[in-house]
């Protein structure tokens, strides 16, 4: 049997293996050079924005899916928010990131599908109300300067009723709040919305009602522009404010509504904004009021106090009072004067008997008494048994003479030393 030759014959020398990175870059360089950059539609899915500012995300159908990276300086050049779920139109080019030897498409622009046919729907529909008046100014009703009862319309679990409900209380508000709940994103929304409308005019117990939501996509808003709702607010017979979104946003609603808030919490402000100045002024004129009527009754208790003081001046009894106080007066003052006359004498008297007793014969005999006292006890510190007293011995002989020197004093001779406490007879040698 004959030997068959091989199915992928390699060929001299090997020439037709390739390495996978010389594969991967002749697959990149057919596909990059062999696709011109095109626009693709899709969904966006796996959406990552990197640190670095590079955006990652999916865009996929119904039959497939393809990667695609955003890098940052284009992604800071759109002017589309992209979010999972999102329906875009993105230009770019077919590239292959060799690492993995995956193809992604490489995005230049983005357009978010479906906007401009949107917001021209949201044109064409504008003018043909506003052509029929429906958003003309002199059908708009004034909003209660201080309403005792509003309704709000809006979702019961969005975060734009609880600000609204935050703001009411935080201002003071004192009216009733009702709080309405109807879908206000979505399939149905609109005619929800609509149909409390007519149910809270129905009721008949509201002063002012409003139609709120919190901020979003033009998608997200859509419901506030249909126009079953746009022409039942312009024929609801409560007022009604519109507080759909944020600044920007505009919809259908705020035209035909008779006043626009910027924001669901704005239209909290506007609702409270009189209350709060009346409130502002009630205070001040109590303050005022309290001022006047402190002014009233000091003024009162002065006059008062005024005529209290005529009367006890011209009254029987304050004349005997002031004769009272006057015979005191007097009293004190004689006491006084008679009080001065003695202390007066007894200070002569005093003097008197200074000088009666610098002059008796008394004090200088106690003086005298004193010089000689002195000089006795300075006489009796120098005699004899003073002077034994502080260990002197006093000598003398057989005769009783006291020896003054050594040089009289004889061998042999007999002495008599003579202490304080006594004599002792000695012989010297």
């Amino acid at each position: 049997m004959e030997k068959s030759e091989p199915e992928f014959p390699l060929g001299e020398a090997g020439a037709r293996v390739q390495t996978v990175t010389e594969f991967t870059r002749r697959v990149k360089e057919l596909l990059e050079g062999g696709l011109p950059p095109c626009w693709v539609r899709g969904e966006v899915s796996n959406l990552r924005a990197q640190s670095s500012g590079h955006v990652y995300f999916s865009l996929k159908d119904a039959g497939a899916q393809l990667a695609c990276v955003l890098f940052r300086g284009d992604a800071l050049r759109q002017g589309v928010r992209l979010r999972d779920g999102q329906q875009v139109l993105a230009y770019g080019q077919a590239g292959v990131y060799e690492a993995r030897g995956q193809y992604q498409l490489v995005v230049r622009a983005l357009i978010e599908q479906g906007v401009g046919q949107l917001q021209q729907e949201f044109e064409q529909l504008k003018q043909r109300l506003a052509a029929e008046g429906l958003f003309d100014a002199a059908r708009k009703r004034p909003i209660p300067a201080m309403p005792r009862t509003v309704g709000f319309i809006t979702s019961p679990t969005g975060a734009a009723g609880q600000d609204f409900i935050r703001i009411l209380q935080r201002r003071g508000w004192r009216g009733r709040l009702v709080v309405l709940p109807a879908k206000v994103q979505g399939a149905g929304a609109a005619a929800e919305v609509a149909a409390m409308l007519r149910t809270a005019e129905a009721l008949g117990i509201f002063d002012l009602l409003v139609i709120g939501r919190g901020g979003g996509s033009l998608e997200d808003l859509w419901a506030f522009n249909e126009e079953p709702l746009v022409r039942a607010v312009a024929a609801c017979a409560v007022p009604v404010i519109s507080a759909v979104g944020h600044e920007i946003d505009y919809t259908l609603c705020d035209f035909a509504s008779d006043v626009r808030a910027e924001t669901p919490s704005g239209a909290a402000e506007l609702i409270s904004s009189q209350f709060v100045a009346a409130a502002e002024r009630v205070a001040q004129a109590r303050t005022a009021m309290a001022q006047v009527l402190e002014s009233s009754a000091r003024r009162a208790r002065e006059r008062l106090d005024h005529a209290r003081s005529r009367l006890r001046l011209l009254s029987p009894a304050a004349a005997i009072e002031q004769n009272h106080l006057r015979l005191d007066d007097l009293s004190n003052r004689l006491r006084s004067a008679v009080r001065a006359s003695v202390q007066h004498r007894r200070q002569q008297l005093g003097d008197a008997r200074a000088r009666l007793a610098a002059t008796s014969p008394t004090k200088r005999v106690q003086l005298e008494s004193h010089r000689l006292l002195a000089l006795w006890k300075r006489l009796e510190s120098v005699s004899p048994p003073s002077v034994l007293k502080r260990g002197y011995v006093l000598v003398r002989d057989e005769a009783g003479r006291p020896v003054a020197r050594a040089k009289d004093i004889k061998s042999g001779q007999m002495l008599v030393n003579e202490f304080h406490d006594g004599r002792v007879r000695v012989r010297t040698e």
